[in-house]
């Protein structure tokens, strides 16, 4: 028990050390890289290498390197996009994205069959339930992962808080939904920061980074011999391209086409908040140092409601969450169509976060619990859907960053938001229909594996 604990805790600390870089630094691209949108450029291209890479690589990698050294050599793909920050320009920042996305799919693909490894280990040796060990050993993981995003955010704006000269702010009219789509440092309440102060930022990031791979290539065992099967078992795929296959072959399910608009919407609705909404409200008014602390609102809120989401909703059902998801976002979207983002109005920056942070919490676990019922019996295929769909919200949110104006943007999120919950109602009604055809006593609860997996 104390081995496998280890293991856990090394895994959790070394993603918490690895996304303590890299969620601060996402928050940030928009705003550091506003020239021509290179900064969400890189996001948008960063978000389609890894729609690509999570079709062929994971399987491949585990199989050929084991998950230990996939986890680490994963990890460096991060470093590299860190390093590509110091010298911002088409010419590195654009690879390193392409770098990360290829690394981003193993890395998770490593971590999640380490860990269920383990958990099936353990359980075998104390005569336990598999998956109860298994939800434990992931309950532990979020618990330290989900805390790097107040981390990385917090880092960066106590960094950029240091810049002494203020900018007096003379009009801010070009900030919220009708911007100017200019730099948004000509209306910000404080200078742009120097360079030192970035590269102390980005000096930081990457030293979090290293020593996460340090800390997998010290501490982390790798997977013995006797567990070699079970290694074989949990990776068994004839090939990458049946796996491929499989994932559209998927989409002869009704249900899983009626999903995608929602799914697509999760990314969409995450993407507008890190790329649209921390550059055109919050830097163009406040001042770049703020960002880190809005997203601190988000990630905290985020990770509480998330908490409590997944225990509440075997009591209320997944359509009432829905509907308080659906309409705490419509109201969120239609304050800032109207809002004037103003430096005096400083709580107002941290409200639509935490508004959005229990959306967002809602979106993530709900869906990921209503794949696993629905799909029960096709679950890789039915998460690979999920992955692909939601990448794709995150590449088209980023990709369109910098051609729409907010207002455009907010409405094809309000469009996207009455779509996804027409579609969802479209799913519910299937399955109505399907279960009127059983007897009761043979009715699935619609609520109950909520609480299980939601984030595997």
């Amino acid at each position: 028990m104390e081995r496998n604990l280890k293991n856990v805790l090394v895994i959790s600390f070394g993603f918490l050390l690895l996304f303590t870089a890299y969620g601060g630094l996402q928050n940030l691209q928009s705003s550091l890289h506003s020239e021509e949108g290179l900064g969400v450029a890189s996001l948008s291209v960063l978000y389609a290498a890894l729609i690509l890479s999570s079709m062929f690589l994971p399987p491949i990698l585990i199989k050929k390197l084991g998950c230990k050294w996939t986890i680490a050599g994963s990890m460096c793909c991060y470093i590299a996009f860190s390093l590509g920050n110091f010298h911002a320009s088409w010419y590195t920042l654009i690879p390193t994205s392409v770098i990360l996305g290829v690394g981003g799919a193993p890395l998770w693909s490593a971590k999640c069959t380490y860990l269920t490894i383990a958990g099936n280990s353990y359980a075998e040796k104390a005569g336990k339930n598999g998956k109860d060990i298994i939800n434990q050993y992931f309950g532990v993981f979020f618990l330290i992962f989900q805390s790097s995003g107040i981390w990385g955010n917090l880092i960066s704006s106590l960094v950029f808080s240091q810049a002494s000269t203020k900018v007096e702010i003379s009009e801010v009219a070009c900030c919220g939904a009708y911007d100017c789509m200019t730099n948004t440092t000509s209306t910000t309440g404080s200078a742009e920061p120097s360079n030192s102060l970035i590269y102390t930022l980005l000096g930081i990031y990457t030293a979090s980074g290293v020593l996460a791979v340090l800390l997998i290539v010290t501490f982390l065992d790798q997977i013995k011999s006797d567990q070699a099967e079970t290694e074989k078992e949990i990776l068994e795929t004839p090939s990458f391209w049946s796996t491929f296959l499989a994932t559209f072959h998927h989409l002869k399910d009704k249900r899983q086409c009626l999903l995608i608009p929602l799914t697509i919407y999760s990314g969409l609705e995450q993407g507008f908040l890190s790329g649209d909404y921390t550059k055109s409200y919050v830097t163009c008014a406040l001042g770049i140092h703020y960002v880190g602390y809005v997203m601190i609102c988000f990630s905290a809120v985020n990770s509480l409601c998330s908490l409590l989401f997944g225990k509440i909703s075997q009591f209320t059902g997944i359509k009432l969450l829905f509907a308080l998801a659906a309409v705490t976002n419509t109201a969120c979207i239609i304050a800032l169509l109207l809002w004037k983002p103003h430096p005096k109005q400083l709580a107002v920056f941290f409200i639509f976060p935490a508004l959005w942070g229990l959306s967002d919490a809602i979106w993530q676990t709900q869906t990921n619990g209503l794949y696993g019922i629905l799909f029960e019996k096709h679950k890789e295929a039915a998460f690979a859907n999920y992955r692909l769909w939601e990448s794709l919200g995150f590449v088209i949110a980023f990709g369109y960053s910098t051609k729409l104006q907010i207002y455009i943007k907010l409405y094809i999120l309000l469009s996207m938001l009455v779509l996804s919950m027409v579609t969802y109602g479209a799913v519910e009604y299937l399955g109505a229909k399907s279960s009127s055809a059983t007897s009761p006593a043979t009715k699935r609860e619609d609520v109950g594996p909520l609480t299980q997996d939601t984030h595997v």
